[in-house]
């Protein structure tokens, strides 16, 4: 009996051993195991890492590594794009392990992963919840870093609205707002934000210099020509706008010269190529310019544009529509009104104008229809307007256009639709921000199909177009986007195509609509007006002054930035192209 309860605690004794080895073994295991993890991830085998930080992560008391396998198992999965997977996990550790002291880290990654989503309030909502002073660097370089691709400004204006005292969200918005042709009240949250965070006025706010006042005015004209191209024949050439515009300005410095104002023009030929536009630049001569005009393609821009904002020389372009051109260059200006001044004049227009406020805008895959229809959007809904659609249509999905405009549900004894799935009259208006024949010409198309009061606002390029009769832009009652208009019974646009013809044995234009030769007349004579009144630095009195009667077309507006505000819409009546006069 003895013998036998020895041998029983014997055995006993040796069992307690054992688990106490095995209690031992398993720790020392976690421990290498999370060591091997930890050199995997650092070795950058990120898909084995996780394979191994994921046996620490289920809960044991003896396991100390479990937040930390969970967080390097996130990482892990980041780092091979797996986002959502770590998204998941980071937020399974504030949930599980809310007072772990690493917590910081793991909403400075979260925020990570939300701005990669383009989910910035989320994103800046979890950075707000990291506390510890010395992340704070490392917060805001986020924060930069994730707010480079957003310039919109409404966005930003919300950000800042949900937190009022953040100053990268402040020093971002007034960098994107120092960007744009502003409004009055946005000149004043400019200047607001650059007092509220104490920065510095002229990175945002360029001071003209004052202006200086001369007998005679030196305007450099760099247009690309391309002499070496152009035939000794009569016929039209292949640049042969470029070639219009110039002499239409050539035209308005004769009659300026008559009137007292000497501009003295210099010609450069940039031919489209970079390294002619550098070699240019370079010239002394070039330095003394008091304005210059151009570029006319977008390719030649940059540098041109840099040597303007280095050397404080206002420039013009004088036929683009494109604000980006010069949006970076506050001495650049365009003579148009930019497309985002389009759109929006555009809604306000039909505010205005049709008691039916339900609109539909249809337009294309281009850059510029795209920002034409966004601030058509913006201000329609800021103005009234109801959009009931904004759809974007491509050669392979204009057909989109007849089934949402003209589907017939109903038919008279004729076969001709009466009644349609978007009824008759429940619709005011058609915005088309596409100059594509297949998109408007489809609408048009449509809207006579209806035959009903829908208006369609578009653009005046249309008519330099053979998609669309005259006449049913007459019977339809379309009304056109015409910043370049001239009416026929104008006495000065007449005088000027008798000069024209006088001068050049042609008519000034052989396009339908278009008239380079007329616009460039137009400039030259608003631009050198302008020096003669205001000298040099002749901005600020634009700034300062109400619409500027044209010459040839409608009028110029600079009260509100660098291009052109005045939009004047046309139609036609009796057969003749006229101006519509507003009211508001």
């Amino acid at each position: 009996m003895h013998k036998a309860i020895r041998y029983f605690i014997a055995i006993v004794l040796a069992g307690c051993v054992g688990f106490s080895a095995t209690q031992t073994f398993a720790q020392t295991d976690y421990k290498q195991q999370f060591t091997i993890a930890k050199k995997l991830y650092t070795d950058g085998k990120y898909a084995l890492a996780m394979e191994n930080f994921k046996k620490l992560i289920p809960y044991d008391q003896n396991n100390p590594y479990r937040e930390y396998a969970s967080f390097y198992y996130a990482l892990s999965a980041y780092q091979q794009n797996f986002k959502a997977v770590a998204k998941d996990m980071f937020g399974q550790i504030k949930t599980l392990y809310p007072s772990w002291d690493k917590m910081d880290e793991v909403n400075i990654w979260l925020a990570k992963i939300h701005f990669d989503n383009k989910d910035y309030f989320q994103g800046m909502k979890l950075l707000r919840e990291v506390k510890s002073e010395k992340a704070q660097k490392e917060v805001s370089y986020l924060k930069k870093q994730a707010l480079v691709p957003v310039t919109d400004v409404e966005t930003l204006k919300m950000m800042l609205e949900e937190y009022p005292k953040d100053e990268v969200i402040g020093e971002k918005l007034a960098r994107e707002l120092s960007k744009n042709q502003l409004q009055p009240e946005d000149q004043k949250l400019l200047e607001s934000l650059i007092s509220k965070f104490d920065l510095k006025k002229t990175d945002y706010i360029i001071e003209t210099p004052e202006t200086i006042h001369k007998d005679s005015y030196t305007v450099s004209v760099m247009f690309p020509f391309v002499v070496t191209r152009i035939d000794a024949t009569t016929s039209r050439k292949p640049n042969q706008f470029v070639l219009d515009l110039y002499e239409g300005m050539m035209m308005a410095v004769d009659t300026l010269a008559k009137q007292g104002i000497k501009i003295n023009v210099r010609a450069y030929d940039t031919e489209r190529r970079p390294e002619k536009i550098k070699s240019m630049l370079l010239m002394n001569e070039m330095k003394s310019s008091d304005l210059i005009v151009g570029p006319l393609y977008s390719e030649e821009n940059t540098m041109i544009q840099e040597f303007s904002m280095i050397n404080q020389i206002n420039l013009f372009n004088p036929i683009s529509n494109n604000y980006e051109l010069i949006r970076q260059n506050q001495y650049g200006f365009l003579f148009q009104p930019s497309n985002e001044t389009i759109g929006s004049e555009s809604a306000k227009f039909l505010a205005n104008t049709k008691r039916n406020k339900k609109c539909m805008v249809f337009y294309g895959d281009s850059k510029r229809d795209s920002t034409l229809a966004a601030n058509f959007v913006a201000k329609a809904k800021e103005s009234g307007l109801r959009i009931l659609r904004a759809e974007r249509v491509t050669k392979e999905t204009s057909r989109k256009i007849i089934e949402i405009l003209a589907t017939p549900t109903e038919f008279d004894e004729y076969k001709y639709p009466v009644q349609f799935t978007l009824r008759k009259d429940s619709l005011g208006s058609v915005f088309v921000a596409s100059d594509d024949p297949l998109i408007y010409s489809k609408v048009i198309s449509c809207v006579e199909t209806r035959k009903d009061s829908v208006t369609i606002v578009g653009s005046e390029n249309w008519l330099d177009q053979s998609a669309v009769d005259y006449s049913k832009y007459e019977s339809l009652g379309i009304k056109l986007y015409a910043p370049n208009f001239s009416a026929d019974n104008n006495p000065a646009y007449r005088s000027f195509q008798r000069k024209f013809v006088k001068e050049h044995g042609r008519n000034s234009s052989a396009s339908a609509y278009s008239n380079y030769a007329k616009v460039g007349y137009d400039f030259m004579l608003f631009a050198g007006n302008a020096l003669k009144k205001h000298g040099v630095y002749f901005q600020d009195a634009l700034r300062k002054s109400k619409q500027v009667p044209g010459y040839l077309a409608g009028g110029y507006d600079f009260t509100e930035g660098r291009s052109n505000t005045y939009v004047p819409f046309i139609e036609f009546r009796n057969g003749k192209l006229t101006e519509i006069q507003r009211s508001y």
